[in-house]
């Protein structure tokens, strides 16, 4: 369930991004993302990795981010949240 909820999570997004940033396409995109990540590694798990002390500039960019978007600014929130994701896994 997990990597099929994380494969549309992805899936939303390109597809959001291929028609101009549609915040609707990346709002859901990035909600089935987070929820594939907590069914395929668990939720205490996901909690631990997001807001451990070195990553939490990274955490919080792709937080913001996301919320951003929520908010109907998409283009700011995948910038802020393409930052983050930069920040958090390299």
């Amino acid at each position: 369930i997990g990597v099929g909820l994380v494969g549309f999570g992805l899936f939303f997004l390109l597809f959001g991004m291929l028609l101009y940033f549609d915040s609707v396409l990346l709002a859901f995109g990035n909600i089935l993302f987070l929820s594939g990540l907590v069914f395929i590694i668990g939720f205490k798990r996901t909690f631990s990795f997001f807001f451990q002390r070195p990553k939490m500039k990274g955490t919080s960019f792709f937080l913001g981010g996301i919320v951003i978007v929520l908010m109907r600014w998409p283009l700011l929130g995948m910038l802020l949240e393409a930052y983050g994701f930069l920040n958090l896994f390299r």
